[in-house]
């Protein structure tokens, strides 16, 4: 959705949503990437526990506790009513001078409106993100969004601070609830205006398209169905086209034996009609010789040439 080549390092991501729709999966997975890669992750929780969240993202395949172990992970949790912002706001900048990371998550930071007023936590985020900012660390930060309100904002209105704004929402159809993403900023690159259906699998998540034929959008079991529906329709399309090639070649194999069969007849005619006229020319020779012999006959004229050896033979005969 981004064209393949992911955000900017140093940049501030936000993922927004309502309950449920997989903003510490997509947390995780962020920081999953960025340990693959070498790098270090510090991952602030706000609502659990770094084993609650090690044991949840485990069932859709992320394993963050080897990353743990390596020494690429380290989590901080803490209830944002335990002090203040201004202690909380200390405590990341302790943090992150002392792990020194190249990849920061907060996951979310809708909480910290537990520890102060809106204006207090814009604030503080305002100056942790500048900060982080200065230092190249990338930022991924999720919010939790209420049903009430609208989406296409943040409670905290840091929308400003953001470079790239990913969205997830539920998307209700023939009573099913499935998760939908679309971007709704991302500064300085091309990115995608399409809603995508993505799946949280034993494999991560999974990022499908949705179905958006016939000036409807199908996501779930629906699109599914439609998509069956439409290959079904291919095959038999598909299957229509080779019948017809298949008696396409039976006609072509029909009229090349046909073919075949005529040229072989047309042969032995022509054999046939030669041999007639080959006995033709010797009729027609032995006719014009039996002429000849007839006429030599009627002259008393041998119908043999004579030699010097038959007309002495006749001489003595005579005498």
């Amino acid at each position: 959705m981004l064209e393949g080549k992911g955000f900017f390092r140093g940049s501030t991501i936000l993922v927004s949503g309502t309950a449920g729709t997989g903003k510490t999966s997509m947390a995780a997975t962020f920081a999953d990437a960025a340990c693959r890669r070498g790098e270090r992750c510090l991952y602030f929780a706000f609502e659990e526990s770094p084993s609650q969240i090690i044991r949840n993202m485990s069932s859709i395949g992320i394993d963050l506790a080897k990353w743990v172990k390596k020494g690429l992970l380290k989590f901080h949790s803490a209830r944002p009513s335990l002090y203040g912002l201004e202690m909380h706001l200390v405590t990341f900048h302790r943090v992150i001078n002392e792990f020194n990371p190249q990849v920061f998550v907060v996951d979310p930071i809708s909480n910290l409106s537990a520890a102060g007023t809106l204006s207090e936590v814009k604030s503080i985020l305002t100056r942790l993100i500048d900060h982080l900012k200065m230092k190249k660390v990338s930022t991924f930060l999720t919010d939790l969004t209420h049903f009430t309100g609208g989406l296409e904002h943040t409670s905290e209105e840091i929308s400003s601070l953001i470079d790239t704004w990913l969205l997830l929402r539920d998307i209700e159809l023939n009573g099913e609830r499935n998760r939908g993403l679309y971007i709704l900023k991302s500064r300085g690159m091309a990115h995608s205006n399409q809603i995508q259906e993505f799946l949280l699998t034993n494999k991560g998540i999974d990022l499908i398209d949705i179905y958006t034929g016939s000036g409807e959008v199908l996501t779930g079991s629906a699109r599914a169905v439609q998509e069956a529906g439409e290959k079904a329709n291919e095959l038999a399309g598909r299957r229509e086209a080779e019948r017809k090639l298949r008696a396409q070649e039976r006609k072509r194999n029909a009229l090349e034996a046909n073919i075949a069969s005529l040229r072989a007849e047309f042969d032995v005619e022509t054999e046939e009609v030669q041999l007639m006229a080959e006995e033709e020319q010797k009729r027609q020779a032995m006719l014009v010789q039996d002429r000849l012999d007839m006429a030599h006959l009627r002259k008393g004229k041998p119908s043999f040439p004579q030699t010097k050896h038959s007309k002495k033979k006749r001489e003595r005969s005579a005498r």
